[in-house]
């Protein structure tokens, strides 16, 4: 993000994800909140994103709001894919993403050719 000159404290996040595996509604010790905690620790505002997840569940267990879709209208400066539900194998993030935004997919789902970097 700062490579792309966007302000990290206010940036706007899309997480994709905060469930404990792909296709599976368990939010028990999920890695996704380590993503989201560190994010908001550096200022960002977080969208999370889970259609599996029941977000009064995750509300309770992290104090995290969870959406099951994408806001309409909304435009990311960063979006993180941090679980590979199958909602998310056909969805275009260049739909989602502003001018400059970074694109991060965790799992590996997307083609090369969508995304910024991987693990």
């Amino acid at each position: 993000m700062i490579r792309r000159n966007i302000l990290i404290n206010g940036a706007e996040v899309l997480v994709l994800g905060i469930t404990f595996k792909e296709n599976c509604n368990d939010v028990r010790n999920s890695h996704a909140v380590d993503v989201v905690r560190g994010l908001e620790e550096f200022g960002c505002r977080v969208t999370v994103c889970d259609p599996w997840a029941d977000g009064e569940e995750v509300r309770r267990e992290y104090g995290i709001e969870s959406v099951g879709r994408i806001p309409d209208g909304m435009k990311y400066d960063a979006i993180v894919l941090t679980v590979a539900h199958r909602e998310f194998t056909d969805l275009d993030p260049a739909e989602y993403r502003k001018d400059n935004a970074v694109v991060f997919d965790i799992k590996g789902l997307w083609p090369r050719t969508l995304v910024d970097g991987r693990l």
